[in-house]
């Protein structure tokens, strides 16, 4: 029996990649609205690839939270509501806590480095514009979490960070999202104190953002996804 051509499969992978790559920016920076269909044949030809690594990247997508897949009736952005807002935000809190738990008992010197590194980049990004700031707050954030040694538990806390973040998008005032002053710091610095009072800070810290996004999201948003 031959053996398989696995560069056609690394081809592939690459190409599925991409799109899944592409699809989820334009999903978290709202090119492609909530509940929105998606209509594989003219995302293939936007994209100039074959059918197969669009379904596969839908897939990924539906794993990562971002795509519904619909039976029989093809895929869909998934929708936004206060429920799944206050629903996210819930399990963000309780995932992130539990690494950082962890970490506090496992992590090394070089995770306290990686926090104090992250926190430096974070307080050095000015708020504007928002994407550098979004992007070293979820380094910050992953390098929390990183230290608890447990790669699906770290998956999880990124897959619900990014759904928590597509909602800072749609905030009228992307101040919002800022934490007060020192917030950040006060994390860091108990966790590399190994202080369990960081477990707390960053309870409070998600608890607050979440419920500050809710209220200000309030007016725009079904009470649950249509």
């Amino acid at each position: 029996m031959p053996a398989p051509d696995l560069r056609l499969d690394s081809h592939k992978e690459t190409r599925a990649s991409r799109v899944a790559a592409v699809l989820k920016a334009e999903i978290l920076d709202g090119t492609l609205a909530p509940s929105a269909k998606i209509n594989l044949d003219r995302l293939r030809e936007r994209l100039d690839v074959s059918l197969a690594p669009v379904r596969e990247a839908m897939m990924r997508l539906a794993a990562e939270g971002l795509v519904e897949v619909e039976e029989q009736r093809g895929y869909r952005i998934a929708p936004v509501s206060r429920a799944n807002l206050e629903e996210v935000t819930r399990l963000r809190r309780a995932l992130e806590v539990e690494a950082l738990g962890l970490a506090l008992q496992r992590a090394d010197l070089d995770w306290e480095a990686a926090v104090l590194a992250r926190l430096h980049r974070l307080e050095r990004t000015p708020p504007l514009p928002a994407a550098p700031r979004e992007a070293a707050h979820e380094a910050f954030h992953a390098a929390l979490v990183s230290g608890a040694g447990m790669p699906m538990l770290f998956a999880l806390c990124t897959r619900f960070l990014t759904l928590h973040n597509r909602y800072v998008r749609l905030l009228p005032d992307p101040a919002i999202a800022h934490a007060p002053a020192g917030e950040h710091a006060r994390i860091a610095e108990a966790a590399v104190a190994r202080d369990p009072a960081a477990c707390a800070l960053l309870a409070d810290h998600i608890e607050r953002f979440g419920t500050a996004m809710a209220r200000a999201l309030a007016p725009l948003l079904p009470e649950t996804a249509p």
